[in-house]
C-alpha cells in the first residue's frame, strides 16, 4: 500500500501549495510535484482507522476468555467503534471545515491514540467497550480532515494517485485487519492488536507538526456547527443498533427490544426535523432529493454490512469449527482480499463501457451466490473445500462494486457538493458495517457452543441473500448508469473532502 508513497523522494516541504481554489489547479500547480511526506502522514492514519473496523475480529475470543464477554459484549466490541466513527463523520468534516484542518486532524488522531492505549489496557468489557467508542470518535474526526489536508496539499496527478491509493486502502482495510489482527493476538497477545496503534499514532503527530502547514482559523465558526443533529443522529444508530441486538438477547417481542426502536425512530425523525431548521445543518435537505446519491449509498451501506458480518461470523468459524489458529485464520482472509483487489482493479478498466449500475448489479449476483455457497457449507470443516470457494465469490463481487458504487453516487452531484456526497457515502460504509455485525449476530442466534455457531452460520447467510436480492430490486430500479466521463473512478470511495 505504500508503493505510492515511495515512488518520490521527499524534499524538505510544507504540504500546502499555493493559495489557488483546490478544486481548480493552475497548469502551475498541476507541474509542481511536492513530496509525498504528508499523503504517508494521512495515509498512515487512516489505514489504522480502516484496520480498526475488523482487526478485533480474530483477537475476539482471546479477549473474551480474558474478560469474559458476553455475546452481546462481543457485537458491542465492533458495533460501539463503527457506529461512532460513521455517526460522526459528517460532523467530523464540518469540524475541518470551518475550524481547521491541521488542528482537527491532530485533535482527531490524539483521542484515537489515547483510546487504543486505554483499549489494550482495558480489564473489563465496559471498559474495552468505552473505549472503542472513543476510538471511533478519534477516527471521525481525523479522517475527513486527512482527506481535506491531501485534496489541499496535492493538485493534478498527484492528488488523482493518492485519492486511487486512498480508496484502495478503504476496500482492503477490513479484510487485513483480519490478517494483522491474527498475526497480532498470536504472536503478542489481544493486547497487541491496540498497542501498535500507539507507535503509530505518536510518530504520525509528530510528523504532522513537521510537515503540514498550521493554516487559519476562523473565529466564531464553532457556532455554524450542527452538534444537535449530529448527537440526535448518533443516539438514533446507538438506539438503532441496540435494538437490534435486543432482538438477539431478548427475542423480537420483548418490551426492551420495541423500546430501543421505537426510540431509533424517534430519534431519526427528529434528526431529520433538527436539519430542515438548521442554519448549517449537515446535510443539506436538498441533497436528499438527490436519487442516485441516497440509493447508492444506500446499497454501500448493505454491501459493507453483508461483507463486515460475513467476516465477522466466519472469523469465529474458523476458530471454532475449522480449528484454526488465530494466525491462520488471519491468513485464510487473504485470497478474499486478493479477490476484492483484482476484481476492483478489473472494473476500474471496463466501468466506462459497462456503466456503473451493471457492475453494481453484476456484484450483487456473485456475492450473493458467495454467500449462498457459505450457507450450504455450513457445518463442513475443511477450509478449502468448504470455506475458500465461497470467499472468492465474495470477493469477486465486492471488488467492482466498491468502484462503481462511487460513481453511480456522484453521476448527479454538482461539483460544490463533491466532498459532501463522498461524506455521505462513507456515512452509509461506516454504519453499514455496524448494523450489519448486529443484524446478523441477531440472526445467527447463539453463538458459543458449536452447534449454535454451525446452524446460526448457515441461517445467517441465507438471510444476507435475500438482503442482497433486495439491493439487486433497489439498484435496477433507483441507480442510474453511471458512465463516467475521464473522470479518475477510484477517488470517490473516500471520505469527506474540503
Amino acid at each position: 500500500m505504500s508503493a505510492h508513497p515511495a515512488a518520490e523522494p521527499a524534499a524538505p516541504a510544507h504540504g500546502h501549495p499555493s493559495h489557488h481554489a483546490p478544486g481548480r489547479p493552475t497548469p502551475a500547480a498541476d507541474e509542481l510535484r511536492r513530496p509525498w511526506t504528508v499523503f504517508a502522514l494521512m495515509i498512515a492514519a487512516q489505514f489504522m482507522v480502516i484496520l480498526d473496523v475488523s482487526v478485533v475480529n480474530v483477537a475476539l475470543p482471546s479477549i473474551s476468555e480474558d474478560l469474559r464477554l458476553s455475546a452481546g459484549d462481543y457485537q458491542w466490541a465492533i458495533s460501539a467503534y463503527v457506529l461512532l466513527s460513521g455517526g460522526l463523520l459528517l460532523l467530523g468534516g464540518r469540524v475541518a471545515d470551518l475550524l481547521n484542518r491541521r488542528r482537527a486532524f491532530l485533535a482527531g488522531i490524539g483521542l484515537f491514540t489515547a483510546a487504543s492505549l486505554v483499549s489494550g489496557l482495558a480489564q473489563t468489557p465496559a471498559m474495552l467497550i468505552l473505549a472503542r467508542a472513543t476510538q471511533g470518535a478519534g477516527a471521525a474526526l481525523l479522517t475527513p480532515a486527512a482527506l481535506s489536508i491531501i485534496m489541499t496539499a496535492y493538485a493534478g496527478r498527484q492528488r488523482q494517485t493518492a485519492l486511487a491509493v486512498w480508496g484502495t486502502v478503504g476496500s482492503l482495510g477490513i479484510a487485513a485487519g483480519v490478517l494483522f489482527g491474527g498475526a497480532l493476538t498470536s504472536a503478542l497477545g489481544w493486547r497487541a492488536v491496540f498497542f501498535i496503534n500507539v507507535p503509530i499514532g505518536v510518530a504520525v503527530v509528530l510528523g504532522t507538526l513537521r510537515a503540514v502547514a498550521r493554516g487559519s482559523s476562523r473565529r466564531g465558526a464553532l457556532r455554524r456547527l450542527d452538534v444537535p443533529g449530529a448527537l440526535t443522529l448518533v443516539a438514533g444508530l446507538l438506539a438503532l443498533v441496540f435494538g437490534i441486538e435486543a432482538t438477539r438477547s431478548a427475542g423480537w417481542t420483548a418490551p426492551r427490544t420495541w423500546v430501543a426502536l421505537a426510540a431509533a425512530a424517534v430519534l431519526l425523525a427528529a434528526f431529520a426535523r433538527l436539519e430542515r431548521r438548521a442554519a448549517d445543518p449537515l446535510v443539506p435537505p436538498s441533497t436528499w432529493r438527490i436519487r442516485s446519491l441516497v440509493s447508492a449509498s444506500a446499497v454501500m451501506a448493505g454491501v459493507t454490512g453483508v461483507v463486515v458480518g460475513a467476516i465477522f461470523l466466519t472469523s469465529l468459524y474458523l476458530q471454532a469449527i475449522v480449528g484454526s489458529s488465530p494466525v491462520v485464520a488471519g491468513l485464510q482472509f487473504l485470497p478474499l482480499a486478493a479477490a476484492i483487489t483484482l476484481s476492483a482493479a478489473a472494473a476500474s478498466k471496463v466501468i466506462g463501457h459497462a456503466g456503473a449500475r451493471s457492475l453494481i448489479l453484476g456484484g450483487l449476483v456473485v456475492l450473493a451466490g458467495g454467500v449462498l455457497l457459505l450457507a450450504a457449507n455450513a457445518g463442513g470443516t475443511s477450509y478449502a473445500a468448504d470455506v475458500l470457494p465461497g470467499f472468492l465469490l465474495v470477493g469477486a463481487g465486492v471488488g467492482p462494486m466498491f468502484v462503481a458504487i462511487a460513481v453511480a453516487a456522484m453521476s448527479d452531484v454538482p461539483a460544490e457538493r463533491s466532498g459532501l456526497a463522498s461524506g455521505l457515502m462513507m456515512t452509509g460504509h461506516e454504519v453499514g458495517a455496524a448494523l450489519g455485525v448486529a443484524a446478523l449476530t441477531a440472526i445467527a442466534g447463539d453463538l458459543a457452543t458449536s452447534a449454535g455457531l454451525v446452524d446460526g452460520y448457515g441461517r445467517a447467510f441465507t438471510v444476507t441473500a435475500a438482503v442482497l436480492a433486495a439491493l439487486f430490486l433497489l439498484t435496477a430500479l433507483t441507480v442510474p448508469g453511471g458512465k463516467p466521463t475521464g473522470t479518475p473512478v477510484r477517488g470517490g470511495h473516500g471520505g469527506h473532502g474540503h
